[in-house]
């Protein structure tokens, strides 16, 4: 209880802070509207459909696109840690190719497939993958030798040892993985969207875009205030419950 009501007092005195900045105007109220505004959008956008249309459409290609890669990269991620032939060549790979900017996936995406989903797919992908592949590969390696040894000694075999040794205490550093694919997947989707324009369905970025387009900086803000209540549940409801049970089940939660 606490730490919500420090929670909603910090965010209120952002919200103080936002409307004394809008009352100074200092810029122009085109340029920084005031959360009224903000809010008046979100009701209308909420109330005509907008909204959950949007929503529902970009959390579709996000899901679809994070669980490919995440199906893709541990696998691959597995391979890295195990044969040194795949560190030196798939590894080396993923390390260069997590720093490219998602953007650039974008006229890549574009000449291949064209204004279809395949090509939103195919950015998010590429947004998730290299992450889950090296937080997988540095799970493996740091898992204790002593802990591979023990198991042998008790007459475990290889795949054994796999899934039921290295697997689960690489695991906090599969899940940190995970939640940084999640993160690069929304912001390769967001690019995707406000670069590629599909008839199958407008999403979040898309209507970010358009806000841009009309200078409707209401419309830029709520749908950004979106994104980001967004990833906060997804953090709250998925990987932060993970989080915990693996330090619970490691003995590293804090006392």
């Amino acid at each position: 209880m606490k730490r919500f009501l420090l929670a909603a007092l910090f965010f209120t005195v952002l919200l103080l802070i936002w409307e004394a900045l809008f009352r100074a105007k200092i810029w122009s109220p085109v340029l920084v509207p005031s959360p009224r505004q903000v809010a008046v959008y979100l009701e209308g956008a909420a109330m005509d459909g907008t909204l959950a249309k949007a929503t529902i459409v970009t959390m579709r290609r996000l899901l679809i696109g994070y669980i490919i890669g995440l199906v893709a990269g541990l696998p691959l991620g597995l391979l890295t840690a195990r044969w040194k032939v795949w560190q030196d060549t798939i590894g080396t790979l993923a390390l260069g190719l997590q720093g490219l900017p998602s953007v650039c996936w974008v006229p890549l995406a574009l000449l291949w497939f064209g204004q279809t989903e395949a090509a939103m797919l195919f950015v998010v992908v590429m947004g998730t993958l290299w992450s889950v592949v090296i937080a997988t590969e540095t799970g493996v390696r740091h898992v204790p030798p002593i802990y591979r040894r023990a198991a042998l000694t008790m007459g475990s075999k290889s795949l054994h040892i796999w899934f039921k040794v290295i697997l689960p205490a690489a695991l906090p550093f599969i899940v940190s993985g995970m939640k940084q694919g999640w993160a690069f997947a929304w912001r390769s989707l967001m690019a995707a969207e406000i670069f590629v324009t599909i008839l199958t369905g407008f999403g979040l970025g898309q209507l970010l875009h358009y806000g841009r387009e009309l200078s409707a900086m209401e419309q830029v803000i709520g749908i950004m205030i979106v994104i980001v209540v967004i990833g906060l549940l997804a953090d709250k409801i998925f990987f932060s419950p993970i989080e915990k049970f693996l330090h619970r089940r490691w003995g590293t939660s804090q006392a």
